[in-house]
């Protein structure tokens, strides 16, 4: 549904925003949107049209909404809505933005400037680019993105062990090998012609909103082209405001996102790092009989044992203190992880009491 903001009175989420991104922008509430993703204007320079060997036009960015006077100009444009998504970010909101060699330094500078901290910057390689048709440079076979907090100190969203489930159990890397749009993702207008130039494509923007939000976070686009961070949104539980002010691309968009199904909330879910879980101290166990008083518990390289306190510290041959402390002592390390390095006898078997810890954080989560 699009909208014309007159107020700031309520968060329109889940509407696409008609007009000037800066204006609409600033008529927002403040500290309001956990995450902006921001595909600017790459301001390209084009002089004139360009042309395969075979000399049919290649169908290159040349609207009107890419083109500036001059990089001063640019610039200016870009410390302007830069200005205006940094009030609208919570405090422990972030920003992506991404860019082409063309603009994406002299974003970096200006989110610097602003206050902004980086966190990183990611290469999109894109695994089938558009070639060069003048064969006078490289293809440009990647775009960058600069991922950045609202401030040093933003305590900002970044699903770990999500991301590495993605990618199969290996930590993601900042360099992300991912197709351009193509084919049936490809949107097309009434004239059967690309709906959108830069269309992002969506395994970009998933990818994007399962590291770095949570289901039910507000995601701004600002540059709202033909929706794509909109449809991965509503997909994943997101609630989404996209800024467009050209009417077409909305038309494209509105439909675009109206077909697309929410995931139920048991799909919504993604890994979770160990250090978001509940925390459960060693002597609620203790507290709760789960272990008593004089257990011996046993490392599981079946090498040392100790035995339970009542105040749910350990006591060894020669060393007391918490789990981790009379394991890395035992061990002579600098530190051991006590949950995973002790177990207990239950009917003759030893048992890792990680699983008791398992236990009462599934009863605070239910």
């Amino acid at each position: 549904m699009t909208k014309h903001m007159k107020s700031a009175e309520a968060l329109p989420l889940n509407t696409i925003l008609a007009g000037d991104c800066i204006d609409v922008m600033n008529a927002l509430p403040a500290n309001s949107v956990d995450l902006i993703f921001a595909d600017p204007p790459y301001n390209l320079q084009l002089k004139g049209e360009l042309h395969r060997p075979d000399n049919s036009k290649v169908d290159a960015v040349d609207d009107h909404w890419d083109q500036f006077s001059s990089f001063k100009a640019y610039d200016d444009f870009t410390n302007a809505w830069l200005k205006a998504a940094r009030r609208l970010l919570k405090p422990n909101g972030a920003i992506w933005v991404i860019g082409s060699y063309h603009n994406i330094f002299r974003v970096g500078a200006a989110l610097q400037d602003q206050g902004y901290w980086i966190l990183n910057d990611v290469v999109w390689r894109k695994s089938n680019p558009m070639p060069n048709f003048r064969g006078k440079r490289f293809t440009n076979a990647h775009e960058t993105m600069i991922w950045a907090g609202k401030e040093e100190s933003s305590k900002y969203t970044f699903n770990y062990e999500a991301l590495k489930s993605l990618n199969e159990g290996i930590q993601m890397r900042s360099d992300w090998v991912l197709p351009i749009c193509n084919g049936h993702e490809r949107l097309k207008n009434k004239d059967g012609e690309k709906a959108h130039p830069t269309q992002k494509p969506h395994s970009l923007l998933h990818r994007v909103l399962v590291g770095s939000t949570n289901p039910g976070d507000v995601v701004l686009d600002p540059f709202f082209g033909t929706g794509t961070t909109g449809a991965v949104a509503k997909m994943l539980g997101r609630e989404y405001i996209g800024i467009e002010r050209e009417a077409e691309y909305r038309e494209v968009a509105e439909k675009r996102i109206a077909d697309v199904r929410k995931f139920d909330r048991e799909a919504l879910q993604v890994s979770a790092s160990k250090r978001a879980e509940p925390r459960v101290p060693f002597g609620q166990l203790v507290e709760r009989g789960m272990l008593r008083p004089g257990e011996e518990l046993y490392s599981l390289n079946q090498r040392h044992k100790a035995k339970v306190r009542a105040d749910g510290t350990l006591i060894g041959d020669d060393i007391k203190g918490s789990i981790h402390q009379v394991g890395a002592h035992l061990e002579g390390a600098p530190s051991c992880n006590g949950w995973t390095y002790w177990c207990y006898k239950k009917d003759g078997k030893k048992v890792p009491i990680d699983l008791l810890r398992q236990q009462i954080r599934a009863e605070m989560i239910n």
